[in-house]
């Protein structure tokens, strides 16, 4: 069936990928950019204030959702090839998961 297709069709599809790719790199760069010129101009006027990241929410809401994600992946490759190296597509995020959840744990109260 691959035989049949035509090598300006397979150069086509080759292309979509890499050019979706260096989209999303230029998208990123002139995003970065425009928040660098953005906090320079707040520095500048004085009216700047640092952003403080929620580590214990991060961690809790990633802990969980890589559970899930884990839990529900390792019961479908499981189910669908049994005992294999596969099951481990939904073993690692589960298992990362865990880890997170440990770390929101041992992290101290924030305000």
């Amino acid at each position: 069936m691959m035989n049949n297709i035509s090598p300006a069709a397979q150069v086509i599809v080759s292309i979509i990928p890499i050019v979706g790719l260096v989209l999303v790199f230029v998208l990123i760069f002139f995003a970065l950019l425009w928040h660098h010129r953005e906090v320079k101009l707040q520095i500048k006027n004085g009216t700047y204030a640092p952003f403080e990241f929620n580590w214990k929410a991060f961690t809790y809401l990633s802990g969980l959702s890589l559970v899930a994600v884990g839990i529900v992946l390792s019961v479908m490759f499981w189910a669908i090839k049994g005992l294999s190296w596969g099951l481990l597509g939904g073993l690692i995020p589960f298992a990362f998961g865990i880890v997170f959840l440990i770390f929101y744990k041992f992290l101290k109260n924030e305000k």
